[in-house]
């Protein structure tokens, strides 16, 4: 049986490659990393690959960066009324693909802010790091 101070102490050990992992859960926060498959039609990419089954067309990825197999008619109308979205990664993302680190409770951050900041480190093309500014109201004399 687990107890709490060993549920505690696993958490809070980083692991030797943070950014090549797709989720991170040692905070309150809860970080994922996520490509988008509509960016993978547009740019033509390489590792996408398709077929045909009861007659709709499916899209997946051959590096199983996401792990989902999408209707493309689906996804074209999804993205003719909006964007179809992101699905979550299930491996590093590579360096074609768009991706990005969505949190999921932002309001649970602890003061001295990401555990694990190196997550957020994304595919060599993309950002390496975000610039947070807070901008606090200048104090009376």
């Amino acid at each position: 049986m687990e107890t709490k101070r060993d549920l505690v102490g696993r958490t809070s050990e980083l692991p030797l490659h943070p950014q090549d992992e797709v989720e991170c859960r040692r905070c309150g926060v809860h970080c994922d990393k996520v490509v988008y498959p509509a960016a993978c039609v547009e740019r033509g990419c390489s590792f996408l690959y398709s077929y045909k089954e009861f007659g709709h067309n499916y899209i997946g990825c051959m590096q199983k960066v996401f792990d989902v197999e999408i209707d493309v008619d689906l996804l074209q109308a999804a993205e003719r009324t909006g964007e179809f979205g992101a699905v979550k990664a299930t491996r590093r993302p590579l360096p074609p693909c768009r991706s990005e680190v969505e949190s999921c409770y932002d309001a649970r951050t602890e003061d001295v802010g990401c555990l694990n900041p190196e997550f957020y480190e994304l595919p060599v093309g993309e950002p390496t790091f975000r610039v947070f500014a807070q901008i606090r109201p200048a104090a009376s004399s």
